[in-house]
This record gives structure tokens, sequence and C-alpha cells, in this order.
């Protein structure tokens, strides 16, 4: 099954399940009463230099809601039906605006609790400024969720040992960097993905860098699942 993040997302009505989870999904939030959270379709806030999305744009989703105790300690709670089609991608956003070439460094340190089953992956998602390219690095994935394209070797890069994908969504160029093992913690030097992309490969140009996003890409959570980001940074130079 094909992996699809809309970084600009078409607003068009869902299921009316979606009004399901107000009451049900915010319980699911952390103990502690949470700074913001909301079981909107595309509910956001921005918080302490970061974006956060509820982002349910799938066709067939259920019920989702996210909450935050700041834009680097935040979670969902998904009960997304067990049908094929990514459903959501409740993320965390920072934007960085530079081209490549003058970047110093792009960084990201992740933790995350996910659960054992649904179909899902924890991934970034880098946008360049246009939305012409789109690169994917999943840190892990669990149930029936796969890629775009086809399959371009492995490669060890950023700290990471990755397959590499290459395809296209009819919108977009669409790279996307499996991690060869599940890792809930851990620090991607993403600097290097990008100029491996651009200097060894040739798939893309001095694009600028605008999105990094980190969220779970959801297929399916029947029931009612749990996602959470216990701590996330991105920083650049």
């Amino acid at each position: 099954m094909a992996s699809r993040t809309l970084g600009r997302v078409t607003k068009a009505l869902l299921a009316p399940a979606l009004a399901l989870g107000a009451t049900v999904g915010l319980a699911a939030a952390p103990a502690q009463a949470a700074v913001w959270n909301s079981c909107d379709q595309w509910g956001n806030t921005s918080l302490n230099g970061y974006t956060l999305y509820n982002n349910i744009w799938g066709s067939g989703a259920g019920s989702q809601c996210v909450w935050a105790n700041s834009g680097t300690n935040w979670g969902a709670w998904a009960n997304h039906p067990n049908t094929g089609g990514i459903k959501s991608y409740p993320n965390s956003k920072k934007v960085i605006n530079k081209t490549i070439t003058s970047l110093g460094s792009l960084s990201s340190s992740y933790n995350v609790t996910v659960p054992s089953s649904g179909a899902y992956n924890s991934s970034y998602d880098i946008w360049d400024t246009d939305y012409d390219y789109e690169i994917m690095l999943w840190v892990n994935k669990t149930g029936a969720v796969g890629p775009l394209g086809t399959s371009q070797g492995n490669v060890t890069l950023g700290g990471h040992t990755w397959t590499v994908y290459k395809g296209d969504n009819g919108a977009n160029e669409v790279f996307s960097f499996i991690r060869t093992s599940n890792s809930s913690s851990g620090t991607v030097q993403i600097l290097p993905i990008l100029k491996w992309i651009k200097d060894t490969k040739g798939w893309m140009g001095n694009e600028t860098i605008g999105d990094v996003q980190f969220g779970f890409e959801i297929t399916s959570s029947s029931g009612g699942l749990n996602f959470q980001t216990n701590n996330l940074t991105v920083s650049s130079s």
C-alpha cells in the first residue's frame, strides 16, 4: 500500500464519525491537564516554535483527538477502522526556510511510545517550500503499511540504515527512507540525507527546505489506540 502524506491538505468533508471522538478521545490525554487539545478534523495550534496538527485527511476515517503539553511533547488518540488507505497524520511541524546549501546542520531527536497493534508508521515528513518534493523518514512501522514507489536499495545515512524508495504521487516526487529496524528513540542527522538526494543521486536541486514535520501516519487503529511523542526536537543552523 502506498504511503501518502499531504503537506497542503485539501479540506474536504470526511465521515460524520469524526465527531464521535470529541468526548472519548480527550479521556486518552495524559493525566496532567494538557495545554491544548482538539478533536477537530483540522485542529491546529502553535506552541514554542512548533505547530501541532490533528490532520485527519484520508477517506473512511474514524475519530481522532490530539493533545499537547508543548510543541515537543504531545500525542493522539485515534480510532480508525481496519481498512486500507491512510486516514490521518497527526504531527508537529517546525519551519526551516533555508536552502540545502545554506544549511550548516539540520537534525532532530525523537522519543515515542506507540501501540503494538494497528497499522501505522512514525515518520518525518520533510517538504520544500514549493511542495515539489516530499522526503519521508520512517523510524518505525507496524501492520500493513508500505511506502510509495520502487526500492532503490539500502543506504546508511544520518546515523541510521534505511531502505530507500523513489516514487511520484501525481503532485510531487516522494523519497521514502524506511529504517531497516524499528526505533522508538534516537537522533537523525537530516542534512546528510538531503545532500545525498541532491548531490549523490541528483534527484532534486538546491531546494529551500520549508517544513520538517514529525508524526504518526495512521492507516488503522480500530478500538482506539494511543500515539505519544514523549520528546521531539528539530534544530538547524
